[in-house]
């Protein structure tokens, strides 16, 4: 009997350590998993590590930047459809592939992600590109089409020039085969339109073809191996003078000095129609099918630019050659030749607010048998635009309203909430824009303070004198003048008043 006491006692103990090892083994399961919980949500001691900031060359925009956004938006979206145009949008990540090779130099900005799926993607560079995917995809000839949409450039920021990783781009193409020149005259005027409505200051849009460009390599002596590399060089004198230029030419990229020399006398020219006639005298130039065949399209633009009375803005500029590989004809480029500047101390210099050019051969790098596609667009610089209107808005201290509410619905009395929110609700209803104070019992004085701190031009005051008579007191917030007005003629009323103002 005492052995099997012993025994049990014995497979008792061993039971009771598997148990606890059991136990243990659970705690230490949980114990990880609170450590992992407390790991994800911080620690009192690790707070202040947490740095709050937007990723490096991105920004929030509050209530007051996106007025101002949107205001832009709004008039450029207005041209674009003034034209004629469709808008589409695309994936903001494409195939790794589709984006590969079209940008030149500028490839290595390309955000790549990770593997998903087995699909290589990027985020997309810009939306040029993706629409030239879209048409041969959908096997589209012919389309007027605007987008305005964000892409993302692996770039060093410089946001006080408007110049950032993630950015809204505003696109307008029309693709197609048209006779020469017609869309391309469009597509300034576009331009011409779009900076004189915002009102940004004086500006110019130079103009150039490729095939100008191209044939002027070849006369200067540039191996056709080195055209495109040579064109980013020369893309670049708008920001750096000619001597340094012509050491990156000479230096980095192998030219010969003599080739360098004879691009210098081409590149510094700038001019119109008669700088056009001049260089179709060039006895090397003239010479050349290629630039003389860009040159007879330019002359035939400065007719159409003529007619649309916008030439005073446009320059023939010789050294304007955007770098992006996918152009083939007319490119072209405004800057903002200085700000109208009351209110700030000194000009804001922010570079080319739009560009853009004809880019024949792009969809059919798409298209299996290679057919071809005609297209020419522009692209709005817009954030560099946002950031001129901001500051100056900053700097003349002009207040900003971030809500477009008409009218505020207001009681002169407590226990009216009932009557505001039936008032409130019947306004919505009509499709006016009206807000009231989320306070049960709000005093008057606060409701009008609300008005005149936001910009709401009417206030609907219910009162119970006003219910027995079937009106409702609207009440002028500029002039503090006040009418009643009979309730079924209070919409009308509203939509006349915010009409004038």
């Amino acid at each position: 009997m005492a052995e099997e006491a012993a025994v049990r006692a014995q497979a008792e103990t061993v039971r009771r350590l598997k148990q606890d090892k059991a136990d243990a083994d659970e705690i230490a399961k949980e114990v990880a998993k609170l450590l992992e919980m407390k790991a994800q949500l911080g620690t009192d001691e690790g707070k202040h590590k947490f740095v709050l900031k937007t990723p490096k060359g991105t920004r929030d925009f509050g209530p007051k930047e996106m007025a101002i956004r949107e205001r832009a938006f709004k008039a450029i979206i207005s041209c674009f459809k003034r034209h004629g145009a469709e808008v589409i949008d695309t994936p903001v990540f494409e195939l790794k592939e589709t984006l590969t090779g079209k940008y030149g130099e500028d490839s290595k900005l390309i955000y790549d992600l990770k593997d998903q799926g087995g699909e290589l993607l990027s985020l997309r560079y810009d939306l040029t590109v993706p629409f030239a995917r879209y048409l041969a995809m959908n096997k589209i000839t012919n389309i007027k089409r605007y987008h305005i949409a964000k892409v993302y450039r692996r770039d060093n920021p410089a946001m006080t020039r408007g110049r950032y990783r993630e950015f809204y781009q505003c696109d307008f193409d029309i693709a197609g085969q048209f006779d020469p020149m017609i869309p391309d005259a469009e597509c300034l005027k576009i331009v011409h339109e779009i900076l004189s409505d915002l009102q940004l200051g004086d500006f110019v849009i130079k103009v150039n073809d490729r095939r100008i460009l191209d044939g002027m390599f070849a006369v200067c002596g540039v191996p056709d191996s080195k055209f495109r590399t040579i064109c980013s060089s020369v893309d670049k004198l708008d920001k750096v003078p000619w001597e340094e230029v012509r050491s990156e030419m000479v230096g980095e990229k192998g030219l010969s000095p003599e080739a360098a020399d004879r691009i210098g006398e081409y590149v510094q020219l700038h001019g119109g129609l008669d700088l056009i006639e001049q260089l179709l005298q060039d006895p090397k130039l003239s010479q050349n099918k290629v630039a003389k065949e860009g040159l007879g399209d330019m002359k035939l633009l400065f007719e159409y630019l003529t007619l649309f009375g916008i030439t005073g803005k446009i320059s023939f500029d010789l050294s304007l050659a955007r770098g992006l590989d996918y152009y083939t004809g007319v490119i072209f480029e405004a800057v903002l030749l200085q700000q109208d500047n009351e209110h700030l101390e000194e000009p804001l210099s922010v570079g080319s607010v739009a560009g853009g050019g004809r880019y024949d051969g792009l969809v059919g790098m798409f298209d299996a048998k290679g057919r071809k596609v005609p297209c020419v667009g522009v692209s709005i610089g817009i954030e560099r635009i946002f950031s001129i209107l901001e500051q100056r808005l900053e700097a003349s201290e002009e207040k900003i309203r971030t809500t477009e509410t008409q009218v505020l619905v207001a009681s002169a009395q407590k226990k009216l909430l009932e009557e505001r929110l039936k008032l409130i609700s019947e306004l919505w209803d009509a499709g006016i824009k009206a807000e009231m104070l989320y306070k049960k019992n709000p005093k008057l004085l606060n409701q009008l303070q609300y008005c005149e701190e936001t910009g709401i031009p009417l206030v609907a005051i219910v009162g119970e004198q006003e219910l027995k008579d079937g009106v409702v007191k609207l009440r002028i917030v500029a002039t503090r003048e006040e009418v009643n007005v009979r309730r079924e003629s209070l919409v009308e009323e509203i939509r006349i008043r915010t009409s004038q103002c």
